[in-house]
């Protein structure tokens, strides 16, 4: 078959697979299917001795040449790390065998009934199943949307590390390019129980097809047992229908396997079993898409992480100390619904503390205005949390404040959370949060200035005003604060709170720049390399500007990781850790060339870098196609860039505008000043407060360069990936200017 060419270098001898199998010995036996039986055994690759699975092919069985070839062609054209690896195949003296890489555990079907697979194992597993099928169903420039057709229990392959691997694409069909909606007519194939009724009923086939058959792994792996029942040798019931009977009547309780209800946090276990129904639904309009489950599965995954995190981190015995405070009686009979409480957040000290945890189990205090400000008018505000608010005038203002219940060794910052009213609107709105304050501790003899305030989603505004390390619950502070707004007589001030909260530090480093101690903390230990390496490797290579040269897989990966200059050395492409692609956008391929001033840096990794006119405000707006970053993955956006040697023209917030934001978000260029109260480094503690972890601040990269992150999102598989965003310099006065500012680029890096 001449098609078979491009695949030649996947072909391996039928005497290397008799010596690896022991010539198919029965200790080398795993397992057996419709295609045939599996065997595992060593190959001797480059990379050395590795460990992989034989699918032989048995005629007898009903399956033949069409299905083997389809599995090359499949998963040569397929590759996500949720789906198998195809490595090598053997067509030589009658026999017709598939290698594949081994997924160790076997498949998901043996551990359905198994307790010690816990919740958290289990929602990871099926996370990995729908980000692989989300990937199928979604066409993108270089493939054609998939229907697997077979999707079940025992086509879901588990490595060491639990990742699941969908497998065994002998009956997919591949649907037409370009088409969001994808019906084939066939005859219908599959397995009972799994098998959509209404394919099987009309022929008619769909990727709800396959969302049908998930939902019902969905309520295998919810039951701990398979959707069926054989009974001498013959099936006697599908337990489909049983099982949404019992979601219906909400009696999922009756068959949920035992031991693993302990297990699950309740807003997990709804949105899971939602979704699983839902997977189920007899209309194919009322199921879901691969990318909503994966969406709603991913939200039940955190859910349970989030709980299990707080049963490690906190103290119960004083969580329920504190809710006995609550102004109202709380209402709760488990641990689980006490955490829901305090996530939600509590009102103790009669409605003047509001407190609530984050998810790492830290307090955040809330202290009503009403309590702590010395002088104003008390009045209700409908959009407060609290009862109460107070209007001050713009001279000015005193802050009484004493916490009560913050939690020990924490970074917290001190937060003003309030509102200004103008009485002309027209002026409140070109204000915006072009807001800021002076402000000093009791103990201290000059003022501060503040940074802009910034928005909040409800509308009030915040601004930092200290930050320290707590290591006690309780603390008084006596501050002094000016509203910048001396010019606007008419304005009127109205408090909310101080905000006592944990300081949110940066949760991902970028790890760019650390494939050198990689290489070192690596190299010594025994690594297949080439299961390291990207599925799609060999189509990177081809992408970029200039021949790539290497000898070994290892080799390769740190070059990759490295990273090399593609589409004539416009763009530049590496990958993560864990195998996602990365991307570097030049800067003058999203700002304007007749504008911006164009120079070299031998520091930069493109030809030319763009320094800003003089200007206090800029735009990024850019499309790249899909297939430059990995699917079904959250990228972060970076701005790289090197500030001007006048600092102070970039000291304050930038205002950033996007269609998608409700209200313009800050971010700052120059890391703001906020003062830290007490030593840097406290002789109480080894803790140190560290201003480059903090979340939205700009760092120093271990290039030179400085980054600020942007923004965040999921990458859809489809289409071009676009971004339109407006910085401006958020200076009431006008002193801000970009001039001098050296930009790089744009990095899109997989979180």
């Amino acid at each position: 078959m001449s098609f078979m060419e491009e695949f030649d270098h996947l072909k391996i001898k039928l005497q290397d697979i008799i010596s690896a199998t022991n010539n198919f010995g029965r200790n080398n036996l795993i397992g057996h299917g419709g295609f045939g039986q599996v065997y595992k055994g060593e190959l001797v690759l480059p990379n050395g001795p590795t460990m992989v699975a034989f699918k032989r092919l048995d005629r007898k069985l009903g399956q033949g040449n069409i299905e083997f070839y389809k599995e090359i062609l499949m998963l040569s054209k397929y590759k996500h790390e949720n789906l198998v690896s195809l490595m090598h195949f053997c067509i030589q003296d009658d026999e017709m065998i598939l290698v594949y890489e081994h997924a160790s555990r076997g498949s998901l079907d043996r551990y359905l009934g198994d307790a010690s697979l816990t919740w958290s194992q289990r929602l990871k597993i099926c996370v990995g199943v729908a980000s692989g099928l989300s990937y199928l169903h979604d066409p993108t420039e270089t493939h054609q949307r998939l229907i697997h057709r077979d999707i079940k229990s025992a086509n879901i392959l588990l490595d060491d590390n639990w990742k699941a691997k969908v497998s065994d694409f002998g009956l997919s069909k591949a649907g037409p390019a370009n088409q969001m909606q994808t019906f084939l007519f066939s005859n219908a194939v599959g397995t009972p129980g799994y098998c959509d009724p209404l394919y099987f009923e009309t022929g008619f086939l769909s990727k709800e097809s396959d969302v049908y058959s998930f939902g019902v792994v969905l309520f295998e792996v919810m039951c701990g047992r398979l959707c069926y029942e054989y009974r001498n040798g013959h099936l006697t019931e599908i337990l489909v229908h049983k099982w949404r009977r019992c979601y219906e009547e909400n009696r999922l309780d009756e068959i949920i396997l035992r031991g693993l209800k302990e297990q699950m946090e309740s807003g997990s276990f709804s949105t899971f079993s939602h979704i699983a129904y839902r997977c189920v639904s007899k209309a194919r309009e009322e199921r879901p898409t691969m990318d909503e489950v994966l969406k709603e599965l991913e939200i039940a995954l955190e859910q349970q992480e989030v709980y299990k995190n707080l049963e490690m981190k906190v103290d119960i015995q004083e969580m329920i100390k504190i809710a006995d405070q609550a102004i109202a009686p709380l209402s709760y009979e488990t641990q689980e619904q006490l955490f829901r409480l305090f996530l939600k957040g509590i009102f103790v000290d009669d409605g003047t503390t509001w407190l609530s945890i984050n998810k790492n189990g830290e307090i955040c205090e809330m202290i009503s205005a009403t309590k702590c400000v010395s002088w104003g008018e008390r009045y209700a505000s409908e959009d407060s949390r609290f009862f109460n608010v107070v209007m001050c005038s713009y001279n000015g203002f005193k802050v009484k404040v004493c916490t009560q219940f913050l939690s020990p060794n924490v970074t917290y910052t001190i937060n003003l959370v309030f509102r200004i009213s103008f009485e002309n609107y027209e002026v409140q709105k070109a204000i915006g949060t072009y807001v800021s304050c002076t402000y000093k501790l009791e103990e201290e003899t000059h003022y501060l200035n503040s940074s802009n305030a910034t928005m909040r989603e409800d509308g009030w505004l915040v601004i930092p005003l200290y930050r320290f390390i707590s290591y006690q619950k309780k603390y008084d502070f006596n501050i002094s604060i000016f509203p910048l707004l001396l010019n606007w007589p008419d304005t009127q001030c109205s408090i909310e709170s101080i905000e006592f909260r944990p300081t949110d530090t940066v949760t991902h480093e970028n790890l760019e720049h650390n494939y050198m101690e990689d290489m070192q903390t690596t190299s010594a230990s025994r690594i297949n390399w080439e299961q390291k390496l990207p599925n799609d490797y060999t189509d990177l290579i081809k992408w970029s500007t200039y021949s790539i040269q290497w000898t070994t897989k290892k080799e390769l990966y740190f070059l990759l990781r490295k990273g090399f200059l593609i589409d004539n050395g416009e763009k530049w492409l590496s990958i993560s850790k864990s195998m996602k692609k990365r991307l570097m956008i030049p800067a003058m391929e999203f700002l304007p060339e007749e504008k911006w001033i164009r120079k070299s840096l031998p520091e930069s990794r493109f030809k030319v870098v763009a320094e800003s006119p003089d200007t206090d405000e800029f735009r990024i707006a850019f499309k790249i196609e899909s297939k430059l970053l990995s699917p079904q993955t959250t990228y972060s956006c970076h701005l790289i860039y090197k500030p001007p040697e006048n600092y102070s023209l970039i000291e304050g917030p930038i205002a950033l505008i996007n269609q998608s934001f409700r209200y313009p978000r800050s971010l700052y260029l120059i890391i703001p000043h906020i003062t830290n109260i007490r030593p840097m480094f406290d002789h109480k503690s080894d803790k140190q407060l560290n201003t480059d972890k903090v979340k939205g601040h700009p760092k120093v990269r271990k290039d030179g360069w400085m980054e600020v992150q942007l923004w965040e999102d999921k990458i859809d598989s489809t289409g071009n990936i676009g971004m339109d965003l407006s910085l401006n310099g958020m200076d009431i006065d006008g002193d801000y200017n970009f001039v001098g500012l050296v930009l790089q680029g744009i990095e899109l890096r997989p979180l």
